[in-house]
């Protein structure tokens, strides 16, 4: 079988300057498109990163969603004839919404912006967060995803401590 066939281009038409370089946020990319992203590697796939500026990104979100705000990642698969066939689809990613909630959330801009690509992979891939149950599986898989590209779980904070059961031995009377 012929190695998965994945076609990442990388914009920056927001000129922002924080960002890695592009053979990064494409690994990060390639890496959500393999086996570990769930449902198995994606064979084909064509995906567009583009960091947008805010108004830029207010466009999107009111022209698509109907909401007049800059979001930080929007997902926009390309139309339903290519479902099955592969992922292909465009991300668009607001640098300065994302180092805004980085500052806030006390996270690395790196992290939260690999999170944020790593998230829009998963919506082309047909991932969503809407119901709860959905929600936690894409949390988990994001989680997964991020862990195995080095980063720290952007979720950790969020889930409750697992319990410890602590068991009291008695002391041998031998």
């Amino acid at each position: 079988m012929p190695p998965p066939v994945h076609r990442i281009a990388v914009q920056n038409p927001s000129r922002s300057r924080r960002l890695p370089d592009a053979a990064r946020i494409e690994g990060w990319t390639s890496h959500a498109l393999g086996p570990a992203g769930g449902r198995g590697a994606v064979r084909d796939a064509e995906v567009t990163v583009r960091f947008v500026s805010r108004t830029e990104a207010v466009a999107l979100n009111k022209r698509f969603r109907g909401r007049d705000y800059a979001p930080n990642v929007l997902s926009f698969p390309y139309d339903a004839e290519c479902v099955g066939r592969g992922v292909h689809g465009d991300i668009a990613i607001c640098p300065a919404i994302v180092a805004r909630e980085a500052l806030a959330q006390h996270k690395p801009f790196e992290a939260h912006l690999a999170h944020l690509v790593v998230h829009g992979v998963l919506h082309l891939r047909g991932y969503d967060h809407i119901e709860d149950r959905d929600a936690t599986r894409m949390e988990r898989l994001e989680s997964k995803l991020l862990v195995a590209l080095g980063f720290d779980d952007p979720w950790a904070a969020e889930r409750p401590p697992r319990a410890t059961i602590r068991v009291a031995i008695p002391p041998s009377t031998a």
